[in-house]
């Protein structure tokens, strides 16, 4: 079992930067690959960002690519996702999922655990 707490969530203008991190509960972090999800009112669930349990790996939406990067510290239980250049249309709550195993996947599905998000706004 894996508990996933997301922070970092806030008010920013068009433009800004935020960070989000993920806390995970247990001693197996490493073992998990971890993706960032994103949810817009009445809009699907989508991917945002996703790593590989050795963070050799990192995947993105084309939508972010140049502007967020996905990281991890397996020693501190916790996945970052720094977010630059952020979109009033990114306005969304941002999930925090981990998957057991190596590899990270892009879909919702993959995935065996959440976190409960945290809201970003960007403003105009």
């Amino acid at each position: 079992q894996v508990q996933l707490v997301e922070s970092g969530g806030g008010l920013v203008q068009a433009g800004g930067s935020l960070r989000l991190s993920c806390a995970a509960s247990g001693r197996t972090f490493s073992r998990y690959a971890m993706g960032w999800f994103r949810q817009a009112p009445g809009q699907e669930r989508e991917f945002v960002a996703a790593i590989s349990w050795s963070g050799g790996s990192t995947y993105y939406a084309d939508s972010v690519k140049g502007r967020f990067t996905i990281s991890r510290e397996n020693a501190k239980n916790t996945v970052y996702l720094q977010m630059n250049s952020l979109k009033p249309e990114e306005t969304a709550v941002y999930y925090c999922a981990a998957r057991f195993g190596v590899e990270a996947v892009t879909s919702h599905w993959g995935y065996d655990y959440w976190g409960q998000g945290t809201q970003v706004i960007v403003s105009q």
